[in-house]
């Protein structure tokens, strides 16, 4: 049985997070959505970031927005195959009517089958085509494709930068990230003491660079390892990122607060 998730209690001056990632129309939050967001408030994760995958999926996430709960429409790279021939042109129709804040999510995959790969690389330059023509930032899935896919923003000039979600890049990538007006998702990987590379660019970068994300219902933080992963668990990424960066909580908390809103447009709240 699985245990009952208990949110962080967190000081006031932490209730302004926001989850940058997060998966919160897939069908495991379909019985207790409600709760789970219930949760991510309690813990101070009070606004989310919803990116799509498949077309398929627009409908049921288009339905969730709301004023604290916004959409990224995109298509996933791991998904290629399945995509729809006409699937960037439908999509190119639903980010015209419903103005998502980002395209996302998008990118490329080495981890997947080799096959895939140049059909990859289309639909992924198509998208970036049209995340230039609607001004939107970019929610990026990279694994093992940075070069490839920082070649590409240097070829394009993509002048919109985004989120570089979950970031498991080298140093020199992540500057070159940051360098194109891009920020780094943090999640759960960074609470992890073998999660090396990942630690030591959270730990050197500018702090200016750095937004919060769950990834839920994936990448759960340590200590909830097989567990489904949820928002109001980000406190514990702060946490990480605090001693890392020998910083406390609430300058964490603030700055990645900020650099969201910035680099997807979101207006500044108040921060209680």
């Amino acid at each position: 049985m699985a245990r009952a998730v208990m949110p962080l209690s967190v000081p006031p001056a932490l209730r302004t997070m926001i989850d940058t990632h997060c998966h919160l129309d897939q069908p495991v939050f379909a019985t207790d959505r409600e709760a789970v967001l219930a949760r991510s408030r309690q813990a101070g994760v009070r606004e989310w970031v919803v990116p799509a995958i498949r077309l398929e999926d627009f409908p049921n996430l288009v339905a969730l927005r709301a004023p604290s709960l916004h959409i990224a429409l995109g298509l996933h790279p791991l998904f290629t195959p399945s995509h729809p021939a006409d699937g960037v042109a439908r999509l190119a129709q639903w980010v015209e009517r419903c103005r998502p804040i980002a395209m996302g999510e998008i990118g490329l995959d080495a981890l997947a089958s080799h096959a895939t790969q140049p059909l990859q690389q289309a639909l992924f330059d198509a998208q970036l085509d049209l995340a230039r023509q609607m001004r939107l930032p970019l929610l990026l899935h990279v694994r093992k494709a940075h070069d490839a896919v920082l070649a590409r923003l240097r070829q394009t000039a993509f002048p919109y930068g985004g989120i570089v979600h979950a970031f498991s890049g080298s140093l020199q990538q992540a500057h070159s990230y940051i360098r194109m007006g891009f920020c780094l998702g943090m999640g759960g990987v960074v609470t992890h003491a073998q999660a090396v590379r990942v630690r030591h660019v959270a730990g050197a970068v500018p702090a200016s660079s750095l937004v919060l994300e769950s990834d839920a219902p994936d990448l759960p933080p340590s200590g909830h390892r097989g567990e489904r992963n949820e928002p109001c668990h980000l406190p514990l990424v702060v946490q990480a990122l605090s001693a890392l960066r020998q910083s406390s909580p609430a300058e964490i908390q603030s700055i990645t607060s900020h650099n969201a809103r910035l680099v997807l447009g979101l207006p500044e709240k108040d921060q209680n």
